[in-house]
């Protein structure tokens, strides 16, 4: 669903200095500054214009929304394209997506809130008698490696298995619920490594990082992520998307397939913490721009939680918890799926973007870098942002 490859993130760090994005709904601080520093010129706004448009005729993409900001400011956002294909309906900056991975920097962050409560801890064991989740799902005497399996691992992607290859189990049998897949892989599908050796990305830890945050908040997933993470950065729009277009929420746009691709064959809202969201730009810019760690937009965690959150993994230099780093100081996710690909970008000069367009094409790396990089290459079309 996400590929968040090495090769992503030696893309991103090379190109990275200083950038991002976002434009941010029904709060002050995220008014577009009708003068300043970074205002965006009618030449630039046509120049970014060209860029995104390349972009979309060379991979085919009906809609695209772009959504930049710095310390908390929307500097820039743009939808270019049409939402439906059939109506020719225009995208809208208000367009909901389907933001896939993009969905994991918000599940790490609400995981991190229930630390600061105190609730769980990152070494909590997850399964068995003593763990978050007990014996809930699955029936034990569990598998090798399961009841080691710590909060931190599933973080960091380091369980020991349950990878997003062929098999990722998070794309099998569509028509199971989540418990009863939950209760399949566990006992069905065995770890090849011992937690904590290996990186390995796994949305099907990301699934189980849910369960831990219902666990360990008494609430259902959605509702502590609207409370804890959503209300607080002041986004009101943002829900767990439906499965089929008869279930297309309303604002939603409409994804398109390519090389035989049916956005409209999985299960999407059993998908919810792992990849399940529905996000304009500017609600993925706004939630960036309150764990940026800097301290022109109040940050709903503590300095020294975004710092660990930011950490590089012991395993792999390039993620850190729910986040991909670099040395540069830039932090960033992207997500892909079958009529889906997106970015969340945050830097360490202070920008924050974000991107989303209702397409993808196999193999996803090069729309993934190509996205990545359309946004930079627009933002540096504006001489007063100095990159």
């Amino acid at each position: 669903m996400l590929l968040m490859t090495r090769r992503n993130a030696i893309r991103c760090a090379a190109g990275a200095a200083a950038f991002a994005a976002t434009a941010v709904r029904r709060n002050p601080c995220f008014a577009l500054p009708g003068s300043g520093d970074y205002e965006v010129t009618k030449v630039e706004r046509d120049e970014m214009a060209g860029v995104a448009t390349t972009f979309m005729q060379t991979f085919e993409a009906p809609a695209l929304s772009i959504a930049i900001a710095r310390h908390g400011r929307t500097v820039y956002r743009e939808a270019f394209g049409v939402s439906n294909r059939e109506t020719g309906e225009r995208t809208s900056i208000s367009n909901l997506f389907r933001i896939a991975s993009v969905t994991k920097p918000l599940t790490a962050a609400a995981v991190f809130i229930l630390v600061e409560q105190g609730k769980i801890r990152l070494e909590d064991r997850v399964f068995g008698k003593e763990g978050i989740l007990g014996e809930k799902y699955g029936t034990p005497p569990y598998n090798k490696y399961v009841e080691d399996i710590t909060v931190d691992h599933l973080l960091t992607h380091t369980c020991g298995g349950w990878d997003n290859g062929a098999l990722d189990p998070m794309f099998l049998k569509p028509s199971m619920d989540q418990a009863d897949l939950i209760a399949l892989i566990i006992d069905k599908r065995s770890l090849q490594h011992p937690p904590g050796t290996r990186w390995a990305y796994s949305n099907f830890g990301y699934c189980l990082l849910g369960r831990v945050i219902e666990a360990g908040s008494r609430q259902s997933y959605a509702d502590f992520m609207e409370r804890a993470i959503l209300a607080p950065c002041g986004v009101v729009d943002m829900r767990i998307a439906g499965n089929t277009l008869k279930q297309r929420d309303a604002g939603e746009v409409t994804y398109y397939g390519q090389n035989g691709e049916d956005p409209y064959d999985m299960n999407i809202k059993r998908m919810d913490s792992h990849g399940g969201w529905l996000a304009t730009p500017e609600d993925l810019v706004r939630f960036a721009s309150h764990v940026d760690g800097f301290n022109t937009t109040a940050n709903i965690l503590k300095l020294d939680t975004i710092k660990k959150m930011t950490t590089p993994c012991s395993v792999n230099e390039h993620y850190a918890r729910g986040w991909s780093v670099n040395k540069l100081g830039n932090w960033w996710h992207n997500g892909s799926l079958p009529g889906t690909t997106a970015i969340m970008v945050r830097t360490s000069s202070g920008f924050c973007w974000a991107a989303l367009t209702n397409t993808r094409r196999q193999p996803s790396d090069a729309i993934n870098l190509a996205l990545d990089d359309m946004v930079w290459e627009m933002a540096r079309k504006v001489r007063s942002w100095g990159l």
